[in-house]
């Protein structure tokens, strides 16, 4: 490159860059959500160590951080819960859609099929296009390249099974 390029006045290359990271929509549930992912997350971790998750220790830690009394309490108390409490039976539905044993799975992915598959399956106040959205969002958030996409499928054929009157009703 020529030394000249790189020494230009040029007002554009003062300009500052924008972040490409889209802008997320932190609503109180989705805080919520994303929350419950982080210490379902931090439970996954320490069990696959070998060592049992303390979830009142995790559950205090993250609400030590400042934003998360922006979060909608109910929500993250119910599937946080809801999850560690019912982890084995949730991982018994998602198991037969895998395509690899679920300790493969990125912990992230792991989080999220099991928040998805947990408001699937018991929460039926929440649309099952909402339970599956929200899981994918939260693998795009905190999971790798293209692990939304497998969550996304994972949870699609869940969802037929789970709610078969709904997903055949569109």
């Amino acid at each position: 490159m020529p030394k000249s390029s790189l020494t230009s006045s040029s007002p554009t290359a003062t300009k500052e860059v924008k972040s490409a990271a889209p802008k997320r929509s932190l609503t109180p549930r989705r805080r919520a959500r994303e929350y419950a992912l982080q210490g379902v997350y931090q439970s996954l971790v320490v069990r696959r160590a070998g060592s049992l998750p303390n979830s009142a220790a995790i559950a205090k830690q993250l609400a030590e951080d400042p934003a998360f009394r922006r979060c909608q309490l109910d929500l993250f108390q119910g599937i946080f819960e809801g999850v560690l409490d019912r982890a084995d039976e949730l991982e018994v539905l998602i198991t037969p859609a895998l395509d690899r044993p679920i300790n493969e799975l990125s912990p992230v992915e792991h989080a999220a099929l099991l928040i998805g598959t947990y408001e699937l399956a018991a929460d039926l106040s929440v649309p099952y296009k909402v339970a599956i959205n929200e899981a994918v969002e939260l693998a795009k958030t905190f999971g790798g390249t293209d692990g939304h996409k497998y969550v996304n499928g994972v949870l699609d054929l869940l969802a037929q099974t789970l709610r078969s009157a709904e997903t055949k009703a569109g």
